[in-house]
C-alpha cells in the first residue's frame, strides 16, 4: 500500500485528512478499504452485528461522539471482523483488549482504551454519513490509513 503521506501528495484535495489522533492498536497499522459507518453512543450492539457479517475487505467507521466512557470493541468482536473479511475499524471513542487487538490481524484505530463494557440495547444508526476530525466518512468512499493518519476520498456511494 501506498503511504498516506504520499498517496496525498498525488492527489492532495481530491482527500479528506483525519485531523482527529488516533492510536493504532491492532495488528495490522497499515489498511484500506470501502468505508462502512455506524453512528452510536455507548453501546456496541450494531458494531458487533456489523462486524459479523461479511465485511469483504472494507473498513467500518464508528462515530461514538468522542465518549470515552465505555469501550465499542474488544478482542472478541474483533476477532469476528477478522474472520469475516473486514480490513480494519477506525473509532471515534475507545477500545478494550489492547493487548489481545494488537496480536490480531487486523486496522485498529481509537482514542484510546477503556476496560468498561458498552451498553447492549442496539442504539444507533448504520450505514448513515458520519462526521468528525473534519471529514465526512461517507458509505461506499475509499479510505486508506497507517501510521501517519488517515485519508477518505471526498464522495462515496451518496455523492
Amino acid at each position: 500500500m501506498t503511504s498516506t503521506a504520499d498517496l496525498y501528495d498525488d492527489r492532495g484535495d481530491e482527500l479528506q485528512a483525519l485531523e482527529t489522533q488516533l492510536l493504532d492498536l491492532g495488528g495490522r497499522t497499515r489498511f484500506s478499504g470501502p468505508v462502512r459507518t455506524i453512528r452510536c453512543r455507548n453501546d456496541n450492539a450494531l458494531v458487533k452485528a456489523t462486524l459479523a457479517s461479511p465485511g469483504d475487505g472494507a473498513v467500518l467507521v464508528v462515530d461514538g461522539g468522542g465518549s470515552m466512557a465505555t469501550a465499542l470493541m474488544g478482542d472478541m468482536i474483533a476477532g469476528s471482523a477478522l474472520e469475516h473479511g473486514w480490513a480494519g475499524v477506525i473509532i471515534h471513542g475507545p477500545v478494550r483488549d489492547r493487548t489481545a487487538l494488537a496480536q490480531l490481524d487486523l486496522g485498529v484505530k481509537a482514542l484510546g482504551s477503556i476496560p468498561r463494557k458498552s451498553g447492549k440495547s442496539g442504539t444507533g444508526e448504520a450505514d448513515a454519513v458520519v462526521e468528525f476530525g473534519g471529514v465526512a466518512f461517507r458509505p461506499g468512499a475509499m479510505l486508506w490509513a497507517d501510521e501517519d493518519g488517515v485519508l477518505v476520498e471526498r464522495g462515496g456511494a451518496l455523492e
